[in-house]
């Protein structure tokens, strides 16, 4: 059965700290960015011939809340606050910004090793956006989402559309295939990590440990809070939540993840764990 939500209103002060410390830092950066003018987007946008050739290490984290312009930004943050807040309520903050951070980076790191040479400057967190697309994409892939507000489209449908809309746009000369790539990468980094490294992580500490360690988990299950951790597994999940899943995805959007009962957040958990990652449509 697919799932359905909602939007209530976009309200800052519903958002969890870390999406609203990154609205803030993407604002503020771009209101900067016009103050200063072009030498600011060279220093801190993400020039692969300064950070292979002049070390400006910096640039791989930086160019990630720069934007050409308000639409980009408006865009960034409108799909930051959408698929961050299901994510989040489902890892929490550390584990949704070390994966932010992961799928941004990665994404330049990329955009740098292939073309290394390149004067031509890269901004914007759209590689970070297009990581969170595939991970809100793995967690509730029957999910339905309006593209462009008026197309239904299930959320791995959707994943898997932006992905072949990048790799062909990435190919064409018309478009900046730099860009394109960064795009693309933020999604490849994002479901290789998801898919494969936690179950990889569990299995190093386990070996680590050398007793056993914890059991594997599925390849996308939440990372819980520290609080939920050792509490009780709650109630049997029932055979078909998506109505209850449907209610609490539009709870977290219209009220943030802060207003979820640890039942909600439970529900949510067991739907991860009943849900592994397809590799196809």
């Amino acid at each position: 059965m697919s799932r359905q939500f909602g939007h209530g209103p976009l309200d800052f002060r519903s958002m969890p700290p870390v999406i609203k410390g990154l609205v803030v830092t993407n604002a503020a950066v771009f209101l900067l960015s016009l103050v200063v003018g072009g030498e600011f987007t060279r220093l801190f946008g993400l020039v692969p011939a300064h950070v292979v050739y002049d070390r400006w290490v910096w640039q791989p984290f930086t160019y990630l809340f720069l934007h050409g312009n308000f639409f980009h930004l408006l865009f960034n943050l409108f799909a930051l606050w959408m698929f961050g807040m299901p994510v989040i309520a489902n890892w929490g903050p550390r584990e949704f910004f070390k994966y932010f951070l992961l799928t941004g980076v990665g994404a330049g790191l990329v955009s740098v090793a292939a073309a290394p040479s390149s004067a031509i400057p890269i901004i914007g967190a759209s590689g970070a956006i297009y990581g969170l697309l595939v991970a809100f994409a793995m967690l509730f892939p029957d999910a339905v989402v309006y593209l462009y507000f008026f197309f239904p489209i299930k959320a791995k449908h959707m994943a898997i559309l932006f992905g072949l809309m990048e790799f062909f746009a990435g190919a064409s000369a018309a478009n900046p295939a730099s860009a394109r790539l960064a795009h693309l990468s933020g999604m490849v980094i994002g479901y290789v990590y998801i898919r494969w490294w936690w179950v990889a992580e569990d299995k190093l500490k386990a070996a680590m440990a050398g007793f056993g360690g914890p059991p594997e988990r599925a390849p996308v299950k939440p990372r819980r809070r520290p609080q939920a951790v050792g509490g009780p597994a709650g109630p049997e999940a029932p055979e078909d939540e998506s109505a209850e899943v449907d209610r609490i995805l539009d709870k977290i959007l219209a009220h943030g993840e802060s207003s979820l009962t640890e039942r909600e957040r439970e529900v949510l958990r067991r739907q991860a764990r009943k849900r592994p990652p397809e590799g196809r449509a």
